[in-house]
């Protein structure tokens, strides 16, 4: 028997963001496993799997329209900034994709430009949660983005000198202090993802997000998403025979356990200790305060 302070809808739609969940965590497990399965096949799972979830989620709190212009959004401001990035060096440093994206438009593999709409949505929404402001944040218009930026950054922080200097699925010509990664990196990071979600926080000024307070809140399947992929990064260090040695552009020769701990420490402190807090507002029962 449904209970009467929840809508049918949301069971079906819980139903669907676990298989989701399910299928996401299969292609982490195959990503550090032995297994046939060609890599870029499993990065598409990868990615096409957090795309699945942000549009799932993100349609039932700002409907199909205001997804669709989120993921819109993230598609145009990260291609654009990855191209000038390859192009130019800026924002990101100089650097350049290899075969295991798969296939690129014009200089970045449109995997890459597809996965800023899964993590982008994630980390908007552990932010918003950390922020403890209303899913249309009229009067906070840059708390949300600031404080959701840091979160997909730290995404990024562990996950980088993994994906590329051991896997090399790009490559930084000038190598970099965090294991072959430039600090240039995560200032155009930040720099973009605020983009994103300024130009989001905009669009929610005028269409606001009209979630249900008949529903349970939000957010719950978006942080269990982020520490999934935290714990995901922790595996790296239990998979795959890598080399115990990997060399830079610049020569600089890096130990591939240092790199796999550096990633599951950022994981588990960092990435950690953001969805803990995300996951504490809600069980606290606070509410942000209304428009």
């Amino acid at each position: 028997m449904i209970p009467a302070t929840r809508s049918p809808r949301a069971f079906p739609t819980a139903l669907v963001l676990s298989g989701i969940l399910a299928t996401y965590a299969c292609a982490r497990v195959l990503e550090v496993a032995h297994s046939p399965i060609p890599r870029t096949a499993i990065v598409a799972l990868d990615v096409l799997s957090a795309m699945a979830f942000a549009l799932v989620d993100g349609a039932r709190i700002y409907r199909l329209r205001g997804i669709l212009v989120f993921a819109a959004i993230c598609v145009v401001v990260g291609n654009l900034s990855e191209n000038l990035g390859v192009a130019t060096g800026f924002p990101f440093g100089r650097y350049y994709f290899v075969e295991l994206m798969g296939p690129k438009l014009f200089h970045v593999p449109v995997l890459l430009g597809l996965a800023y709409i899964g993590m982008a949505y994630v980390s908007w929404t552990v932010g918003r949660l950390m922020a403890g402001v209303p899913s249309a944040p009229a009067k906070s218009l840059l708390a949300v983005p600031l404080l959701a930026s840091f979160v997909m950054v730290a995404w990024d922080l562990a996950q980088d000198p993994v994906w590329a200097t051991v896997l090399h699925g790009w490559v930084w010509r000038d190598g970099g202090p965090w294991f072959g990664v430039p600090v240039s990196n995560y200032l155009g990071w930040y720099g973009t993802v605020f983009l994103i979600y300024l130009l989001f926080a905009l669009y929610l000024q005028r269409e606001p997000a009209r979630e249900s307070t008949a529903h349970p809140p939000h957010g719950r399947a978006a942080i269990l998403f982020y520490a999934l992929c935290a714990v995901g990064n922790v595996a790296q260090m239990l998979g795959r025979a890598y080399p115990a040695v990997v060399q830079d552009p610049s020569g600089k020769q890096w130990r591939v356990a240092d790199i796999t701990n550096a990633s599951a420490l950022v994981s588990i402190f960092v990435m950690g200790g953001l969805a803990a807090v995300a996951w504490v507002r809600l069980a606290t029962g606070r509410k942000p305060a209304t428009d």
